[in-house]
């Protein structure tokens, strides 16, 4: 009786055949899945974790540009120090935190307005009218330009003296003289402001072109057949069903506007009215050769965008749950 028993009890703790079946399939697909990805994350720390790593380790030494191999440890003196009486460092530089500044304003106005705009133009141009399929195709030239050359054209068509802006808006009656609009500070911003917008909402666009083309039809003939007005059913119907597609332009385009560089320098070099965490931590690296301080902007660069990503997906995915809640 005992034996019978004790044979018994491992047998009915054993899982069901169907979920072992399903466990050893799952671990052989994480295997495989890791086996693919082996070679592409190996590849990644090459080249960039292991310049992530000589950047953190720069901005603790005092390292120059034209000597790296006598750099010592200094600790924490490239981010912050108090020595006679003064703060010195990045964290007690006062350009640091326009630049940051800068960066953050260029940020949230460039991409909120690149949103707008790409809803609008992906709206439009998922209508059914003649001639949509060149439309779509002329939208998408300005993201096709490389950012450099998009930036000197408009540096061209902006300048006080031939610039083409100029002209026009004087010919109009808009304004009287011609406007220095990458080098007067009130105007730098908004033109650097105006060309990434310019360059960038067809990628916005396209991503919200493409959510839009994925939605159901049945919703929108049961809506028209209510009399539904089509405001109401874009915010209650079309912009909910989007709105991942939309989160994916935004942190997409988020990550290369908090690290904007060449826009903004060609446009207006090293302004400090318009001067971005990128060009900050090229000109202490390049111009003036020092590259633990350098390092350092840099570091705190990576920081902030790391922290700024992890937030917005947090709060994304926190927004996606209480809207499959309701």
């Amino acid at each position: 009786m005992s034996t019978t028993l004790n044979h018994s009890a491992p047998a009915a703790a054993r899982p069901p055949a169907g979920r072992y079946r399903s466990t050893k399939v799952r671990r052989q697909r994480v295997r495989a899945a890791w086996t693919f990805l082996a070679p592409m994350l190996v590849a990644l720390a090459l080249v960039a974790g292991w310049p992530l790593i000589r950047t953190f380790y720069f901005s603790f030494t005092d390292a120059s540009l034209s000597d790296l191999g006598r750099a010592t440890f200094i600790g924490i003196e490239n981010y912050l120090i108090y020595e006679d009486g003064r703060w010195y460092g990045v964290l007690a530089d006062p350009i640091w935190w326009r630049s940051v500044w800068n960066t953050a304003y260029f940020a949230v106005v460039s991409v909120s307005l690149e949103v707008v705009f790409g809803v609008i133009v992906a709206l439009i141009l998922n209508a059914e009218f003649k001639g949509r399929t060149l439309v779509r195709a002329a939208v998408l030239i300005p993201w096709a330009i490389p950012t450099i050359v998009s930036a000197q054209m408009w540096a061209w068509m902006l300048n006080d003296q031939f610039g083409i802006i100029n002209h026009l808006l004087m010919m109009v009656g808009i304004i009287d003289a011609p406007i220095a609009w990458t080098a007067e500070a009130r105007y730098s911003m908004w033109a650097v402001i105006m060309v990434d917008v310019w360059k960038t909402t067809p990628f916005v666009a396209l991503l919200v072109l493409a959510a839009l083309q994925m939605l159901p039809k049945d919703c929108y003939e049961a809506a028209e057949v209510d009399g539904i007005h089509p405001l109401r059913v874009f915010f209650k119907v079309t912009l909910p069903l989007i709105t991942p597609a939309l989160m994916v332009a935004v942190i997409f385009r988020l990550l290369d506007a908090l690290r904007v560089f060449d826009v903004i320098y060609v446009l207006t070099s090293n302004s400090t009215s318009t001067m971005s965490m990128s060009i900050y931590a090229r000109q202490q690296l390049v111009e003036f050769q020092d590259v633990g301080y350098g390092s350092a902007a840099s570091t705190l660069l990576f920081l902030i965008i790391a922290l700024a990503t992890v937030a917005y997906l947090y709060l994304g995915r926190k927004q996606l749950q209480l809207g499959g809640d309701a």
